[in-house]
């Protein structure tokens, strides 16, 4: 695609950067490859529906293969198949609860019945007297309604008693018991993390028993993100000292809270507390404790990260302040997180929607016990494989089209020197940039991020398969890959969304971009550290803020239910949810503080403020730079050219020792989390932790360092 091409290379060298001049689609055989993958997911859709998984699923089938609810085509060799059951529209199970917990599945029997029982049925007189009534025959199609109670096969073709209660599924027209209790084995199989059925029980009442404070408290959350939006938008220039506070003050509160409430119900005589809920309240002791020690080490660590970043805060104010500004204009920017997250859900309810199909589609087949089962044979039994990297594949390319339509907006904004001829709709234009020229693009730099993620799963997936087989070495070398490739995914996403900006702004394709917008930040590693990397920690304290705030509220609401249930895990849920609010809403700002940056750079790289290269950049940026030179000059550093150079927060010695101590910190605080946490021996935990070290961070930050040491082009700034 021409992305090593040294004439295509020599080309970009000469070529000047023209924001917005010239548009022309990028990447069209990238585009043509996205689309026949996408027809190839609609195949799979396709070819389901059309070997009747679509039926099978939503109208459910029998044990002898035939659907219910219609008339259905004799099979070969398999007795009862080809039967008419238009009125018997509910599949029934015997033993609803005789589940295969290797396969995930019931293991019963099933029948087409025309209608559930909504009461027990407690003896087989009740069963007899429920089809005499309903016309729906619960005993096997060889046992008529009037041989239940005198058969001596009733006992084995006839459910198990007491055949509990049910209802009908919506849509999917299976009898389920109201009561899912017998589904609980069900779900201790998907939890391997629970060891004592009971934990699981309580856990699950717990939620059950807190959802409404759950649900309020997921609101809360919501709340408070539109809220530091909204803030973000009029208070940026004091916003990342209001953030740094407050967070400090929240941490410190939150885990004084935390062993404030341990200490206190330590100390609470366990006399008063009734036998049935001592276990509970137990729990409840141990995982404050738990709670309190991981607040702390958050804490620990968000002060060390704080105090080596205390030095770069005041290049992250102007770019905060002029974020706030694009925010002003297109507040539209606000709700991008809305149409991503639809998209997303909408894709993947398609998704697990066609692999239901997948899971009833095929042949009928006779296993040992007799009954049918539906099973694709030949290479079509690999689909769902192509189904899992589409699942990869699409969800990084919805959100790869959110990253270049606000890049494209931002870049409109930036680009455009009177903000009076703004687009009416600078967002919708952006779409309809993309959508016209850029979807290439974006299909081959989701495809990339597809590449690194699928090896990530497979490892983690093998990790979690060998937990508690493998020997330390072998664990450590899993660990040390798959962080390996996690970093390699968040360095490529980053270039990524710089190159969706390149793109934004020349109409270039994506190798192009990519390269241009390397070049760009090598030159500037200095502001990339300096700008980017802070800005970005200052989000995320806005997200721990967020977290922090409904994490509290909800420690103080659950602990009035501390007496009758667990709230380990209602509280998991809200600050999980939480961050994932934060996080969808806070990630917009972060783009366009990315996106501003390299605009920001490209700028004073081909500008120089003369006449017909004035910079594009606005009032408050432009005050930094003279600002920066005068210090510059007044500290005597450099001659005239260097003083026309942005100045960095810290110099390469200061920087040095700073990450040196840092990285003495993070190591020791690292090798005593694994010691407390893991219970392995000292030599195990030290020797894994400074082999994760030695392979992972140091090469990283030398990487950095030996960027950060690449000197800019001087800019002339008049």
């Amino acid at each position: 695609m021409g992305c090593c091409s040294s004439a295509s290379a020599a080309q970009s060298s000469k070529r000047e950067w023209k924001p917005l001049e010239d548009r022309s689609c990028t990447d069209i055989p990238w585009l043509l490859l996205f689309v026949l993958f996408c027809i190839g997911m609609g195949f799979i859709c396709g070819f389901s529906v059309a070997t009747g998984a679509a039926a099978r699923l939503v109208s459910g089938y029998d044990s002898y293969g035939n659907i219910c609810g219609q008339k259905n085509a004799k099979l070969e060799a398999i007795p009862n198949s080809g039967m008419d059951h238009t009125h018997q529209k509910y599949v029934f199970f015997l033993d609803p609860c005789k589940l295969d917990l290797i396969n995930r599945k019931i293991k019963s029997v099933a029948l087409c019945v025309a209608a559930c029982p909504r009461q027990e049925l407690k003896t087989l007189s009740d069963v007899q007297k429920f089809a005499e009534m309903n016309g729906s025959a619960l005993c096997s199609y060889n046992l008529k309604p009037s041989e239940y109670t005198i058969s001596l096969k009733s006992s084995d073709l006839c459910p198990k008693l007491p055949v509990p209660a049910s209802a009908p599924i919506p849509f999917f027209h299976r009898c389920a018991p109201v009561n899912i209790s017998c589904y609980a084995k069900f779900a201790e199989a998907l939890i391997t993390f629970v060891s004592d059925n009971s934990v699981l029980h309580r856990l699950i009442s717990g939620v059950m028993t807190s959802k409404e404070i759950i649900l309020g408290l997921c609101l809360l959350s919501l709340v408070l993100s539109m809220i530091l939006m909204v803030i973000i938008r009029y208070i940026s220039r004091i916003l990342v000292w209001i953030l740094t506070i407050l967070v400090i003050l929240g941490s410190l509160g939150g885990t004084g809270v935390l062993w404030w409430l341990y200490a206190k119900q330590r100390r609470s005589p366990k006399e008063k507390v009734l036998p049935e809920q001592l276990q509970i309240a137990e729990d409840n002791l141990r995982a404050l404790l738990i709670y309190a020690i991981s607040a702390t080490v958050f804490t620990v660590i968000l002060f060390l990260i704080m105090l080596v970043m205390r030095k770069r805060v005041a290049l992250t104010i102007a770019l905060f302040h002029v974020a706030g500004k694009v925010f002003i204009h297109l507040p539209l920017l606000v709700f991008q997180p809305f149409w991503t997250f639809f998209a997303l859900v909408l894709f993947w309810a398609y998704w697990i929607m066609t692999l239901l199909f997948l899971g009833t589609t095929g042949s009928a087949v006779q296993n040992d016990e007799g009954f049918v089962e539906f099973r694709i044979s030949g290479p079509l039994q690999y689909m769902w494989w192509y189904h899992v990297v589409g699942l990869i594949w699409i969800s990084e390319f919805i959100l790869a089209c959110q990253q270049m339509t606000v890049a494209g907006a931002v870049v409109t904004y930036y680009f455009t020197r009177d903000k009076r001829n703004l687009p009416f709709t600078p967002i919708l234009a952006s779409v309809n940039r993309l959508i016209r020229y850029h979807l290439g693009t974006v299909a081959k730099g989701s495809f990339i991020i597809t590449l690194v993620k699928i090896p990530r799963m497979i490892l983690m997936y093998i990790h979690s398969q060998l937990k508690g087989k493998e020997n330390a070495c072998a664990r450590c070398v899993l660990k040390s890959c798959i962080c390996c490739l996690w970093c390699l995914e968040k360095c490529l996403n980053y270039l990524n969304q710089n190159a969706y900006t390149a793109t934004a702004i020349n109409s270039t394709n994506f190798c192009t971009s990519a390269k241009d917008a390397f070049v760009i930040l090598v030159e500037n590693a200095l502001r990339v550290a300096a700008i980017n990397t802070v800005g970005d920690f200052m989000l995320f304290l806005g997200k721990v803020l967020i977290v922090c705030s409904t994490g509290l509220a909800g420690i103080m609401l659950l602990n009035y239910q501390q007496d009758y249930t667990v709230w380990v895990l209602p509280l998991i849920i809200v600050c999980l949810f939480a961050f994932l609010v934060a996080h969808c809403f806070l990630s917009i700002y972060e783009m366009v503080v990315d996106v501003l940056f390299l605009c920001f750079a490209i700028d004073t790289k081909y500008n120089d403020g003369s006449p017909g290269r004035e910079f594009y950049m606005d009032k408050v940026l432009m005050e930094f730079v003279e600002n920066s030179r005068k210090a510059m000059k007044e500290a005597g550093k450099g001659g005239v050219a260097d003083a026309r150079e942005l100045k960095p927060m810290v110099g390469g010695d200061e920087e040095a020792a700073d990450l040196q101590e840092f990285h003495f910190h993070f190591l020791s605080l690292s090798v005593f989390t694994d010691y407390t946490s893991s219970g392995e021996a000292f030599v195990i935990c030290i020797t894994q932790d400074m082999l994760l070290f030695l392979f992972v961070c140091l090469p990283i930050t030398w990487v950095a360092e030996f960027l950060s040491q690449l000197k800019p082009p001087s800019v002339k700034v008049s």
